[in-house]
């Protein structure tokens, strides 16, 4: 991991509050002065390359420079480390068809194994377009050799030309701020060990399992909602089900997130056959923020909301009327609620409180994408 230069040093300070939820997730070492770049300065960086990139009309300065774009984008975007991106066989790692691409385990990395990473049809594309340009055609399908001191000078001259401190522009610091993006755009803890190479423990102790293929298709589920920047997201799950209980005129179906935690949601007979929903679909699950319900115990309170978690209050944002609660859960997950001002002030929560969060299933409506 790189180290941080001076905390004097420009840039944005590090978020130390998520640094330690993530250390303690085992994604990657994090110390508490840890500094990382936020999704906006992420877009900085991203579009200072991109004009960077398309500023020279000389045909081999041209073809360098969208070499080290579409390392960053790698980077960027799959959370690769350099040495696999710069070790890459283009001809063989992507697959158009299911919009991925596969690192193989590399000599002395510390990935434990060969791993495919979904990436979005805009992304697939673009690479596809750098790759057919006349100026990168001399190296077209060959693995992307670059000298990595120079793919490292490239970069720290982007984040300086950004305003951030060398540092921050590193490849290991860009694969560090993806997966703090990732983590807080609810991206399931599994998904984003598999995406950034780590070993990904049982996902659940159930005799609900995920398969590999389950698992590029809730990865693929986030990456695309990711690309179509949908903002109202927070409050959503993402598994598959795991039972249906079937009444008369309703069904209750419990649906199993890749992290293992438990939503249960009633719906009518016909929503259920019109989803087509079956034991082992995979599906989302969203609750509105004013649904969820919070309470400050120690204890489990005792109430008759299906849905039962314990969190810790990560942001609290205040308004005239109401004041928005984001509660984050052990595996990263986090919920929104919504609650008005006389609410906030009986109950008295505070930033890093552990709350409880309850919703009905009744609450609780299923998609099928």
């Amino acid at each position: 991991m790189d180290t941080p230069q001076n905390s004097k040093s420009s840039g944005p300070r590090s978020d130390r509050f998520n640094s330690r939820k993530l250390n303690s997730a085992r994604i990657y070492t994090v110390q508490d002065e840890t500094r990382f770049l936020d999704p906006t300065q992420l877009s900085k960086l991203e579009q200072s390359f991109r004009s960077w990139s398309d500023v020279s009309t000389l045909s081999h300065i041209r073809s360098s420079r969208k070499r080290i774009l579409l390392i960053f984008l790698l980077i960027r975007y799959t959370g690769a480390r350099l040495n696999e991106v710069l070790s890459l066989d283009l001809r063989k790692c992507l697959d158009v068809s299911r919009r991925s691409i596969r690192y193989d385990r590399i000599k002395d990395a510390d990935s434990s194994s060969q791993r495919e990473v979904q990436i979005s049809f805009e992304l697939m594309s673009e690479i596809q377009t750098i790759l057919n340009e006349p100026a990168f055609g001399e190296y077209k399908g060959l693995p992307l050799k670059v000298d990595e001191g120079h793919v490292r000078r490239k970069f720290y001259e982007r984040s300086l030309a950004c305003g951030f401190s060398q540092d921050l522009g590193s490849p290991n610091a860009i694969r560090r701020a993806r997966a703090v993006e990732l983590m807080r755009d609810n991206v399931p803890l599994p998904v984003v060990q598999h995406i950034l190479g780590h070993s990904t423990p049982n996902p659940t102790a159930s005799l609900v399992t995920f398969s590999d293929e389950d698992i590029h298709q809730v990865e693929r589920h986030f990456i695309e909602r990711e690309s179509r920047r949908k903002t109202s997201a927070r409050n959503t799950f993402f598994g598959k089900i795991a039972a249906i209980l079937k009444g008369d005129i309703q069904s209750q179906v419990e649906l199993v997130t890749v992290s293992g935690a438990t939503v249960t949601t009633v719906i009518t007979n016909n929503s259920l056959e019109r989803l087509g929903l079956k034991i082992g679909s995979l599906i989302t699950a969203e609750i509105k923020a004013p649904w969820v319900i919070l309470q400050k115990t120690d204890v489990q309170p005792m109430c008759s909301a299906e849905n039962l978690f314990k969190g810790t209050v990560a942001q609290i944002q205040r308004g005239k009327l109401t004041t928005e609660f984001i509660v984050r859960f052990k595996d990263g997950t986090e919920v929104c609620s919504l609650v008005t001002e006389k609410s906030r002030q009986k109950l008295d929560i505070r930033g890093k409180d552990d709350v409880w969060v309850m919703f009905n299933s009744f609450a609780v409506i299923l998609h099928v994408d």
